[in-house]
């Protein structure tokens, strides 16, 4: 009896010390192949990212330079540099407009579009006069000559860069264009 435990504890040994190599092989493999995908997978990402940069970029540019021109029967011609928020582009997809612009309140003027503009991730309006905002629960599309309060359901599209003067001045129809950028 004697005599087998040596050979039990020496094959025990030998046992353990041959697992213990494999397990310790086996995590560097696979920590090794695990290595591999996170560097591809990280390679990957910044290439991701920068065709996302490139891609926002343009449409960056575009919403610096999407402008509309509100121009009136008595030579009123006023630019507008629209923003970036949906409902902006969307009133930009709807041009050109031969359409009719009314008096409201003591500090704007408004006129209706032909569709519905959308509204989501598009900021609330307020800011001096010049602004150009939509009214959501009414429809309307407002031009304020005037201080441009806020209200609950106003959205900003954009604002005057020249012309903000004549907005007072509009009556009747109202001819609306995209300006053309070179």
């Amino acid at each position: 009896m004697k005599k087998i435990v040596p050979f039990l504890v020496g094959g025990l040994l030998l046992s353990l010390s041959a697992c213990s190599s494999n397990s310790r092989q086996e995590p560097d493999n696979t920590d090794a192949t695990q290595t591999e995908p996170t560097v591809t997978e990280s390679t990957e990402e910044p290439q991701t990212s920068e065709s996302e940069e490139t891609t926002s970029e343009p449409e960056e540019t575009r919403a610096d330079t999407l402008q509309i021109r509100v121009e009136g029967k008595e030579g009123q011609d006023i630019v507008f540099r629209l923003n970036d928020s949906p409902a902006a582009n969307t009133l930009y997809e709807q041009l050109p407009l031969s359409i009719q612009i009314e008096d409201y309140s003591h500090n704007e003027k408004i006129f209706y579009p032909p569709n519905e503009l959308e509204t989501s991730k598009t900021p609330l309006a307020e800011g001096p006069a010049g602004t150009l905002a939509y009214y959501a629960p009414w429809g309307n599309v407002v031009l304020y000559y005037g201080e441009c309060g806020g209200a609950g359901g106003l959205y900003e599209l954009g604002e005057a860069v020249s012309g903000a003067d004549q907005i007072e001045n509009l009556s009747g129809e109202i001819q609306i264009n995209m300006v053309e950028n070179n």
